[in-house]
């Protein structure tokens, strides 16, 4: 058993989806993993990780309109604005979210269906670069 570890930098352009399955995917491919697991982290509190549909771009449309809706833009509540206007709801759309996830591998790939996607998803309007951490237990 070996343990792999390595970082990308995923530069986003405001509030979305950011697909990034075929960089973790060749990350693996690069360490030549054949069985194990992958654990990606975001060390970010106001952007998170997503497993979810990457065939139908509606799909994602339609995911970051149901968190544009449940986490209102302006609530009179917000106090927490020391970032921007942003800031309150960006923290509470990450926690509603995710920013861990372990994917196991089998055969050199990634156990998702054909449809999954990993995707960050950034909640801030601004354009940032997040941090995307990648641990991998394998075997070659």
């Amino acid at each position: 058993m070996n343990w792999y570890s390595a970082s990308i930098d995923v530069p986003t352009s405001g509030k979305g989806l950011y697909e990034i399955t075929e960089r973790v995917q060749n990350r693996l491919s690069d360490w030549r993993v054949e069985e194990g697991m992958c654990f990606v982290f975001l060390p970010h509190t106001s952007a998170s990780l997503l497993i979810s549909e990457n065939w139908d771009p509606s799909a994602r449309a339609d995911i970051e309109k149901f968190l544009e809706g449940l986490v209102q833009k302006k609530a009179p509540w917000y106090t927490h604005t020391l970032e921007g206007s942003d800031d309150a709801t960006s923290h509470i759309r990450a926690m509603l979210t995710e920013t861990s996830l372990s994917i196991p591998v089998d055969s050199g790939r990634l156990c998702m269906g054909p449809w999954q996607g990993i995707y960050v998803f950034e909640h801030r309007a601004r354009t940032h670069t997040r941090k995307v951490l990648l641990r991998v237990m394998g075997v070659r």
